[in-house]
């Protein structure tokens, strides 16, 4: 981690966090800083560690012109952030399983024959599912890392809001992706804060919980 985290308090990156839609648009968060977080983001958990969260970065004027009419109405966000993260769930993440599993040995957190012995069964079990079941690991997975990025950006001292309401239909194409295979879902908008963000409320634990 080469950057010293703005905030180390728990309670304060958790909790305080709020959806941001208007930012300081003459700030730019460096490529460095922006690696850094998506890195820190991706200690999120995956199924069986096949990582298929995929980041585009839109930070060009060129890059959210294009991203501008299909996000609806979350154009304040595209203005005035640093950048733009759009997030797709490769629906092929199983290609980069071996590298993976290489990486675990190399670093000993893995031995030989129990990567054999798991990618013999994993690889074999991902490429039998059904697109619809592909579709869902992904975006089960990329979830958890974009809520982890919304906190490590926080950590860094910025704020983020994340978006559904985008043309999921082109956003792969628009920025140079295989739309058979990278399935989006979510954008984040992230940057220096220029507001506080809304309060909102919450439903309490004791109505959307059931104990058995």
């Amino acid at each position: 981690m080469a950057k010293e985290l703005v905030k180390n308090d728990f309670a304060d990156v958790t909790f305080g966090r709020k959806s941001v839609r208007l930012y300081d648009e003459t700030y730019k968060i460096s490529h460095e800083e922006i690696l850094e977080m998506i890195q820190e983001a991706t200690t999120a958990p995956s199924s069986v560690n096949m990582q298929p969260w995929r980041f585009v970065v839109v930070e060009s004027e060129e890059a959210k012109a294009k991203l501008k009419p299909l996000i609806r109405f979350n154009t304040k966000q595209n203005d005035t952030s640093s950048a733009m993260v759009l997030i797709f769930g490769d629906l092929q993440c199983y290609e980069l399983g071996e590298e993976i599993y290489n990486q675990a040995v190399a670093e000993g957190k893995m031995p030989e024959e129990v990567r054999d012995q798991q990618l013999a069964s994993i690889i074999p079990y991902y490429k039998s599912f059904t697109k619809a079941q592909m579709n869902d690991v992904v975006k089960v997975d990329s979830s958890l890392a974009a809520m982890q990025f919304m906190l490590t950006a926080r950590a860094h001292g910025y704020e983020t809001n994340p978006i559904g309401g985008f043309e999921a239909g082109a956003l792969a194409e628009t920025f140079g992706l295989d739309k058979e295979r990278y399935v989006p879902v979510i954008i984040l908008s992230v940057g220096k804060a220029k507001e506080s963000g809304y309060t909102s409320v919450r439903l309490p634990a004791e109505k959307i919980t059931e104990f058995k």
